[in-house]
């Protein structure tokens, strides 16, 4: 059984969500970053902690990546040109989509507060919604990013697009709402939230 550390309303929930996909067992510890719980595992502090055979893994992505490898599920298979042009979508939407989020966020409750430029957010919300353009690009008529297949990125975008709704980042595009929204209705995501 896997033991999944962090709090929910973070990139734990796309850990649980993974293993609810894959119909594995695990355990959620809820806990805060920086906690005692956390630090014991992680010198960091940083959420979410994935325990394997008592062995810490650490990275949301790295974690998703690892058990979609590990259950041959959620995933194109290592070495294989459709696995190349599922990581890059994944980086795509680390760089593009994740990593404009957590600017916000630190702007907004994690730096020090003499540190923080609110102002920052104007811009980080236009730069999502082109962001959000460009991922419908590669996205196109296809029911996930990489075709008929649910896989990694589909995971972290759909994630990110309910960040941003919490973020209050303006979701203009209604085909990507419409898309992360199908993602969430899944039996898997509502077990993570309820578990």
């Amino acid at each position: 059984m896997y033991k999944v550390i962090g709090g929910k309303k973070s990139r734990t929930l796309r850990v649980m969500w993974m293993l609810e996909e894959l119909g594995q067992t695990y355990e959620h510890v809820d806990a805060a970053p920086r906690s005692d719980e956390v630090k014991a595992h992680h010198s960091s502090g940083k959420i979410p902690v994935l325990m394997v055979d008592e062995v810490a893994l650490t990275d949301s992505t790295a974690i998703l990546t690892f058990l979609a490898d590990k259950h041959q599920a959620l995933t194109h298979a290592p070495g294989t040109i459709e696995r190349a042009r599922q990581d890059g979508v994944t980086q795509f939407v680390l760089d593009e989509m994740d990593a404009i989020l957590w600017t916000a966020a630190r702007h907004s409750f994690i730096l020090p507060e003499d540190r923080r430029v609110p102002e920052i957010k104007d811009s980080l919300k236009w730069e999502f919604a082109t962001s959000v353009e460009r991922f419908m690009e590669k996205l196109g008529d296809k029911p996930f990013v990489m075709g008929d297949m649910m896989t990694v990125p589909d995971l972290i975008a759909a994630h990110c697009g309910s960040w941003a709704t919490g973020a209050k980042f303006p979701i203009e595009n209604e085909a990507f709402a419409a898309y992360v929204k199908r993602l969430q209705d899944r039996p898997a995501f509502r077990a993570a939230l309820a578990a």
